[in-house]
């Protein structure tokens, strides 16, 4: 191999990854020259501060995105009782009789549950809409499943027609679904490699941020009065035209124009809006490299991803991280939320703003997790957050044990509830939907939040079905279950996912696959050991 010279004096590490990218391509064998890459490295990039544009770009991806998740996940608790008033009235003047409890608690529960199944619908579809439509593309388009739910809903009311709420949720579903799969990817593949996480981080922002706002509308003062639902319900299609007035102006992701399409114009113009003309050059390179590795590989389905042995470890985190995520206790400790507040002798016309409190308390901490991702790293942030929940296991349990023993027991109940919360957002909630990003490459990322997502919605509808029986069951000793499954997870992670903070998505491929020959070359089949955090 001809020596890296040029005029006899030694070239910069970026003339150096270009000559060898073009000798690799020269020769045809670009395998051999992979290896060469590693060792013409640049410095970690110096990017502190994101740019004007790319704060605006994630803000109006994750307006009519995850935003709409959290919005439509927490927005109809506050009408219950005036839609089941609604259904009454319905059915009565349909039928001439008032309908059975039994029949009244099956279509709630229907209209609620509906949800989960249209997220499972919209995941399992996203990936494949991402590289058909690209990621901005899709994001525009799954605006009109918001729109079009606004519109059942609201319509219902006047129509005196309740089935059309079922059609509504159900279709808030297929776009939280969707959001929650194409937003991330596209955050993260805007993003410059040195502020990824905190970037990435805007989907959990956005996510806890519509539950909030959910909770706040749906107060008394608001549009939480009897005679305001079909209102509240309808004022879902507010996020989706506000996206649909602001993400157009925005480029499409720049790794999807250059490595999918091939747009090697409208990659430099997308890069140049994000990063500015003097500083999106490094991305470009990482990009570029990226595509020289996926040498012309189109973008794999789902099921190729299980009979692909290379990502054997990363499918395998993939599972646990988005399955625990549903079944680590969170919904346990919001279904409690009320009992213990009421235990605490909060007026029960005063619970719905205590309620607002945990929404806030979340919020605030994926704010803070966004802070903090980049200095303490993602292994730092998620294990640490899986602990505390498991201390919080331990101290909730012994709090409803002895929860009328003494007045101040009750207190001790609520710090649970929000140290509880405030634990699950520092770390899984926040860096679950990150690690999915980074621990794929453009090829297989949106397969992989397909899987992930799809995972997300079984068990979130999983929990649901038999969460009441593991309550009535255990009663405060359901928590025990979920302290197991949170001190699992933070063992798995500790010995098999690597610290990925500032890595390129190829250095973090090639540091599985590097361990997989280890693990090959020692003969056994052992937990893979991680980097130092």
């Amino acid at each position: 191999m001809n020596e890296l010279k040029m005029n006899g004096q030694e070239e910069s590490p970026t003339l150096k990854r270009k000559r060898v990218i073009k000798m690799g391509k020269d020769s045809g064998e670009l395998k051999e020259y992979q290896p060469l890459l590693k060792d013409f490295k640049e410095p970690a990039q110096q990017i502190k501060v994101p740019s004007k544009s790319l704060l605006l770009a994630v803000w109006a991806a994750g307006i009519g995105g995850t935003f709409q998740c959290g919005y439509n996940t927490s927005i109809i608790n506050a009408p219950t009782k005036a839609v089941q008033s609604f259904i009454n009235q319905t059915w009565t003047e349909r039928y001439n009789t008032e309908i059975s409890s039994q029949v009244l608690t099956l279509l709630w529960s229907t209209i609620v549950s509906i949800f989960t199944l249209g997220g499972l619908v919209g995941a399992s579809v996203g990936g494949t809409l991402a590289i058909r439509f690209g990621r901005k593309g899709t994001l525009l388009f799954n605006n009109t499943f918001a729109l079009l739910a606004a519109f059942f809903m609201g319509l219902s009311y006047p129509s005196s027609t309740f089935e059309l709420l079922i059609v509504g949720r159900f279709l808030t579903g297929v776009n939280a679904g969707i959001a929650i799969c194409v937003q991330p990817m596209y955050i993260g593949e805007i993003a410059p490699r040195a502020l990824r996480g905190a970037m990435a981080m805007g989907t959990s922002i956005f996510i806890t941020g519509g539950i909030l706002t959910g909770q706040v509308i749906g107060l008394n003062e608001l549009l939480g009065k009897e005679e305001y639902w079909p209102i509240l319900l309808s004022t879902v299609c507010i996020p989706a035209i506000m996206q649909l007035l602001t993400l157009p102006w925005f480029p499409e992701s720049p790794r999807y124009l250059l490595i999918d399409r091939g747009d090697d114009v409208a990659c430099k113009k997308a890069l140049m809006w994000f990063h500015g003309p003097d500083k999106y050059h490094g991305e470009k390179e990482d990009i570029e490299r990226e595509r020289v590795s996926a040498g012309g590989i189109k973008p794999k389905k789902p099921w190729e991803l299980f009979t692909d042995t290379s990502l054997r470890w990363q499918l395998l985190t993939l599972v646990v991280i988005h399955m625990s995520q549903q079944l680590n206790g969170i919904n346990a400790i919001y279904f409690y939320a009320d009992y213990v507040f009421t235990q605490a002798g909060i007026p029960a016309a005063k619970i719905p703003y205590a309620t607002v409190g945990t929404g806030a308390c979340e919020c605030i901490t994926a704010l803070t997790c966004g802070l903090l991702i980049e200095s303490l790293g993602r292994r730092a942030l998620i294990i640490g957050g899986y602990f505390l929940m498991s201390v919080c296991c331990v101290c909730f349990t012994i709090a409803l044990t002895f929860q009328e023993s003494s007045p101040w027991v009750p207190y001790l109940s609520m710090m649970c509830v929000f140290a509880f919360i405030l634990s699950f957002g520092l770390g899984p909630g926040g860096v679950t939907n990150i690690l999915t990003t980074e621990l794929f490459t453009q090829t297989s990322r949106p397969a992989a939040y397909m899987i992930g997502g799809s995972i997300n919605w079984i068990a979130f509808f999983f929990i649901g079905m038999i969460f009441p029986f593991i309550v009535n069951g255990l009663k405060q000793y359901c928590f025990l279950v979920f302290l197991v499954v949170c001190c699992l997870v933070a063992t798995y992670i500790f010995f098999v996912v690597p610290e990925t903070k500032n890595k390129t998505f190829l250095e973090i491929q090639s540091e599985f696959q590097s361990r997989k020959k280890l693990i090959a070359a020692n003969g056994t089949e052992g937990p893979l050991l991680s980097t130092p955090i």
